[in-house]
């Protein structure tokens, strides 16, 4: 328990020292010189007083959430893509081998046939049964059951193989109709995604470089306060459990990519968005779960705060287009969006909808 506290402290002192230093440097600016003969310029004032910067961090901030929004999207579209892709290349491989059983059917077909015409229009079988002999008269009735038996099995065959081919046929339309259409679903994203992105980049952009500091500052304290505030709501104060063997393995492999940029539909080695990233730790503890943080949320079991263990994935936001990895001690490593890199935050530090287990 007392791991908890030091950890949690010491994720809410880093982001009260951030803002605590830039609060003791604006205080620290040296003081003009009195003297007349100082002509030193006045420092300008700020462009942005805190409020309208904080205000320009929403924007930014619901910019990147509506882009996480598409990206979730864009990560189904594509998967759809390439299971209906796959499912086409089955299809057409089936079709091909149908259109090769029904040509051997068909041989097969004709070979009877011609084999009647050569005995008069009648099987071997039934020349025996017209016989005097009743051994062989037996054994023609016999042949002649046979012989039909085989004719209607080979019928029955060569008609269901053609109904197959048929089917095999509309699937692989069909699916090629759902493949363009997720083709479509993607790119729409994908322009949705960019323009997000870029209006976010062009609001960051417009910021002076001390100004973007303090974004960064009110960044660090609004996720603070968040985290505080969930903390002191007891929402852990219970929380104990120690992860599967799967969930540890998950976790060293997030752990691992701290550092490594955020970039939009990447799933690694280099670079990860948030459900790339949650998706490919539980992979290699061979563990699949499902690409996007919406079918995470979706699809995998779902349990409560206070039964949450470490490996365990908690969604963010309303339309669950954020994850991250609770990690134990109140912390998440995440993906945080464009511009971030993979870190470790506060599992407070936004909205939770909820928590899944991907190994229950």
């Amino acid at each position: 328990m007392n791991r908890r506290h030091c950890a949690t402290a010491a994720i809410t002192l880093v982001c009260a020292l951030a803002v605590l230093t830039s609060t003791g440097q604006a205080a620290a600016a040296p003081v003009p010189d009195p003297s007349p003969s100082a002509s030193a310029p006045a420092a300008s004032p700020p462009r942005y007083s805190n409020a309208e910067l904080e205000k320009v961090r929403e924007q930014i901030e619901t910019l990147y959430r509506k882009a996480g929004a598409a990206t979730d999207a864009y990560n189904l579209a594509e998967e759809q893509t390439k299971k209906q892709s796959g499912e086409i290349v089955r299809l057409a491989k089936a079709i091909v081998d149908g259109q090769a059983r029904i040509a051997d059917l068909k041989d097969r077909a004709g070979a009877q046939a011609r084999e009647q015409y050569r005995n008069g229009g009648l099987p071997p079988g039934a020349q025996l049964a017209l016989s005097n002999n009743p051994k062989l008269f037996l054994d023609g009735i016999n042949k002649v059951r046979q012989s039909q038996q085989a004719s209607k099995t080979l019928l029955a065959e060569l008609d269901q193989t053609q109904q197959d081919l048929e089917t095999y046929t509309q699937d692989a339309s069909a699916n090629w109709e759902k493949l363009e259409a997720d083709r479509v679903k993607q790119a729409k994203a994908k322009k949705k995604i960019n323009a997000q992105i870029k209006a976010a980049e062009k609001l960051e952009a417009e910021l002076e470089d001390k100004e973007r500091d303090r974004l960064r500052q009110l960044e660090a304290a609004a996720a603070a306060k968040a985290q505080t505030a969930w903390l002191s709501s007891g929402a852990i104060k219970d929380v104990s459990g120690e992860a599967s063997a799967a969930g540890a393995a998950a976790v060293a492999f997030a752990t691992a990519q701290i550092g490594k940029p955020y970039v939009w539909g990447a799933e690694g080695p280099g670079s990860y968005d948030c459900s790339g990233l949650t998706s490919q730790a539980w992979l290699a503890a061979k563990h699949p779960i499902p690409r996007t943080s919406q079918e995470q949320w979706r699809l995998l079991p779902r349990i409560d705060i206070k039964d949450m263990r470490p490996g365990d994935l908690i969604i963010y936001h309303a339309d669950a287009s954020h994850v991250g990895m609770y990690v134990g001690d109140g912390a998440i490593v995440h993906a945080p969006r464009p511009g971030r890199n993979v870190t470790l935050a506060g599992a407070g530090s936004m909205k939770i909808l909820g928590v899944v287990r991907p190994d229950k």
